[in-house]
């Protein structure tokens, strides 16, 4: 459901889940590569599929100021933007936005560093529209009603 001037703002602690949300939402909209974190370069546009799909990381911006350093509200309009740590940087990029929380499993004290969750479990995964048309676009995902670009219909 997402399109061209959609703005999506990802949070949740490490390891949550956002670079294989992001993966996933290449996916949709048909984007082919290789989708990894932009950690170290901040920003990746991933062009091809329906739409083209800007991937940003926030995590080590300071501030607004360095988001505006990067001049991606020239590509807000004609692309996907996603943004992995995000909140409170990046929201007047666009007129609205979707905020998408994840939550991982609690720590399990398994695997090799009993510091991080483990990487398996459940998400717990919440979206809030900010105006415009998201609160409807949500109501119709939530009823099963999004359409994807086939004509298809997601259940």
């Amino acid at each position: 459901m997402l399109r061209a001037g959609d703005l999506v703002v990802l949070a949740g602690p490490l390891g949550a889940g956002k670079t294989v949300l992001v993966q996933g939402i290449a996916a949709g909209l048909g984007v082919t590569g290789a989708v990894t974190s932009p950690t170290f370069v901040i920003a990746r546009v991933h062009p091809g599929g329906r739409v083209p799909l800007v991937h940003v990381d926030a995590y080590r911006l300071g501030g607004v100021v360095e988001v505006e350093d990067l001049d991606l509200d020239a590509d807000v309009e004609g692309s996907v933007t996603v943004v992995e740590w995000g909140v409170g940087l990046v929201e007047g990029l666009a007129s609205t936005h979707l905020l998408v929380e994840i939550e991982r499993p609690p720590e399990t004290g398994r695997g090799p560093d009993p510091d991080h969750a483990d990487a398996g479990g459940t998400r717990v995964v919440s979206m809030v529209g900010s105006d415009g048309d998201w609160p409807a676009r949500l109501l119709s995902l939530r009823a099963g009603e999004a359409e994807d670009p086939s004509g298809r219909t997601d259940r």
